[in-house]
């Protein structure tokens, strides 16, 4: 009887060993996400190194803070500092969001057709989709400062909301639409679409956003 009970054993064993499939492939690390909230005081982000340190603090939140985070944001020349364009300031790529797909394969790859951005992958560090056209409320414009090509949007009477320190009602910011859809000069950039009305939250809000960027991983 001992005999015949280890036989069976054996053999309910052979039988796991040939049925159980084990996936070890590991997700590939979070490199790009549209902030999942604003600074809340509309396009004052604190500037550049303000938005940097936004975009690394809910990077960490996620679990992806061993990575040097950028905005994707443009900046005016200052006294003593150059003009600042978004696509040099975000590394080498490629990016993948927190759903492990790549958007885009480098910065040549992010400002074509190519990309894989849009409302289904552009999400947050979260892994939620950000409303879009149609939606309530329709949260879809993304604070860039930015041409199509990635390089700063100069205009009057500003793109930038004042290098991202100002709430004045009588400025202005580039923005793209995240789900490359709405209106404006380029209603399907993802980067480039219109100004804002103005720079304050209740601005953003009424031009249809909420004060969120992109963030990317620049190592």
């Amino acid at each position: 009887m001992r005999r015949m009970l280890l036989g069976v054993a054996v053999l309910g064993l052979g039988l796991t060993g040939t049925t159980t499939t084990v996936n070890t492939q590991a997700q590939p690390p979070l490199g790009f996400f549209i902030t999942s909230v604003g600074s809340g005081n509309g396009a004052n982000l604190g500037g550049l190194a303000g938005a940097d340190a936004h975009c690394q603090a809910l990077a960490k939140a996620a679990g992806a803070g061993n990575r040097t985070w950028r905005a994707y944001l443009s900046a005016t020349a200052t006294s003593g500092q150059p003009a600042v364009n978004a696509k040099d300031r975000i590394g080498t790529g490629p990016w993948y969001n927190a759903k492990g797909v790549v958007v885009a394969q480098n910065v040549a790859d992010l400002h074509s057709d190519n990309n894989k951005l849009g409302k289904e992958n552009s999400l947050t560090e979260k892994g939620t989709v950000v409303n879009g056209r149609g939606d309530t409320p329709n949260t879809h414009d993304i604070l860039t400062g930015s041409n199509l090509d990635g390089t700063l949007a100069t205009g009057a009477p500003d793109t930038t909301c004042g290098n991202w320190t100002s709430v004045a009602g009588d400025g202005s910011a580039l923005v793209g639409h995240h789900d490359r859809q709405g209106g404006g000069a380029n209603p399907t950039s993802w980067n480039s679409a219109h100004p804002s009305k103005g720079c304050s939250q209740a601005n953003l809000v009424a031009t249809g956003g909420a004060g969120a960027f992109y963030c990317f991983a620049a190592k």
